[in-house]
């Protein structure tokens, strides 16, 4: 411990932190030194409760030892083997070992390396798809505001949240977007999926009437969206989205980064609300945050049809470097048996009504305007401050850091989702403090 602690860097500058308010970070650093199963060490030795699962991706808890040992064994034995035109067992292992778990359908698996390329992959496959079945025409892209689908451009055109798109330009053309879902005046401190709001699934037959059919390829969503605040599905809007993509022909790819590998107390989020997409994009959970890697899960009607021409010829002209790299295989590979032995895959569904419970105890704390919650998932909406948009979420979560414990916030809400591991009285911990923090009436 005492290495680790006199490890603090004497020089932050050369690193421009991503998603972070740099210069308030430099003058006072929050730095983590050492992690195991529910806890961080920070480099002054304190111990913080994760409350976020690192960020959406810990699924598993810190440093558990199958996948550490798993990392060790790999890089020992096989470093890196180029994934084009060549291969590696444990990547195809893996494969099937995803597929296993994938709803029923889901087939086949294209590697990626963060959920920001699961997104590019998908939209890509989209496109290609199409062009391949003699629908060219099809080129547009359809997300939704507030829609979080990671930083490269094909996200960010798709993605709904404005701080993350103003700076940018034009972005991709042909993009429209559908309405959030986010009711607060009808659905405010629900638990589960709200009442109201299903019919807003509607508006995409609106879209479809202004564009036509015949030019839209995709409707991407996340089921839950997460990095925006945690906006949960209302009652029949995934199953009404499924319908009308069907009827015209719309592919339809639910963004599973966050809702993937047990979040909800099913593998997937497609299984816990019973829709079936044509793709889902995955990673964070996949290799418990370890090491990068991300997977799009297509269904064979997708994959298939690609599947033509000569055999010596490439099908679909996409890939990366680190395509299902062996320590990345290797790692998800442990995390997946990881996941099976302690049935991590399923455990949000014993804990929810718990989580639920304490998560909505603090509806009577100053502040508080709205709670939300499905699985192992929870979002407590502050009332913002006048002129000062986001500074009470964020004093909330660097007074939360001071007391142990690590959340997260976007605008002036508190996103929690942590490991999939924790107990009882780790929930009794999270929430007592919380409840101590905005007592105070930040």
């Amino acid at each position: 411990m005492s290495d680790r602690l006199n490890a603090t860097p004497n020089d932050l500058r050369a690193f421009w932190m991503p998603f972070t308010a740099n210069r308030q970070f430099k003058k006072e650093p929050r730095l983590f030194v050492g992690a195991k199963d529910m806890y961080y060490t920070t480099h002054d030795g304190r111990q913080v409760l994760d409350g976020t699962a690192g960020l959406w991706c810990v699924n598993a808890g810190h440093c558990r030892p199958k996948i550490t040992e798993a990392i060790r064994e790999q890089a020992g034995e096989l470093d890196y083997a180029p994934a084009f035109q060549l291969g590696h067992p444990k990547a195809f292992e893996l494969a099937n070992r995803l597929v296993d778990i994938a709803p029923q359908g889901m087939n086949h698996v294209l590697y990626t390396n963060s959920g920001s390329e699961s997104v590019e992959t998908a939209l890509k496959v989209a496109l290609a798809y199409h062009r391949v079945k003699g629908n060219g025409s099809r080129f547009r892209l359809i997300g939704r505001e507030r829609g979080y689908h990671g930083v490269n451009f094909g996200g960010i055109s798709v993605g709904g949240i404005v701080s993350n798109r103003k700076m940018f330009g034009t972005l991709l053309t042909g993009v429209d977007h559908m309405p959030h879902t986010h009711l607060p005046g009808k659905n405010a401190f629900t638990r589960g999926e709200p009442e109201h709001g299903g019919d807003i699934a509607t508006e995409l037959e609106r879209i479809v009437t202004l564009h036509d059919a015949s030019t839209i390829a995709a409707v991407i969503v996340e089921p839950v969206a997460g990095s925006t605040g945690v906006l949960i599905p209302p009652k029949g809007y995934l199953q009404k989205l499924r319908e009308i993509c069907t009827k015209h022909g719309i592919l339809l790819i639910f963004d599973e980064v966050i809702t993937g590998f047990g979040r909800l107390g099913t593998p997937f989020a497609a299984q816990y609300y019973d829709v079936l997409p044509d793709m889902i994009t995955t990673a964070k959970g996949l290799t418990n945050g370890v090491i990068p890697m991300g997977a799009v899960f297509v269904t064979s009607e997708i994959h298939d049809a690609f599947m033509q021409g000569p055999e010596h010829m490439i099908e679909f002209f996409h890939g990366y470097t680190y395509s299902g790299n062996p320590i990345a295989s290797a790692a998800a590979l442990a995390t997946l048996d990881t996941y099976k032995e302690e049935g991590l895959l399923t455990r949000a569904a014993e804990l929810s009504d718990y989580w639920a419970d304490a998560l909505h105890s603090l509806k009577d704390c100053p502040n508080v305007i709205d709670i939300r919650n499905t699985g192992l998932i929870g979002a407590i909406e502050l009332d913002p401050i006048a002129g000062e948009p986001t500074k009470r979420a964020f004093t909330t979560f660097l007074k939360a850091y001071e007391k142990g414990l690590l959340i997260r916030t976007t605008g002036d809400i508190i996103a929690l989702s942590p490991p999939l591991i924790i107990e009882k009285h780790h929930i009794d911990e999270l929430f007592g403090k919380l409840r101590d923090i905005l007592q105070n009436n930040i």
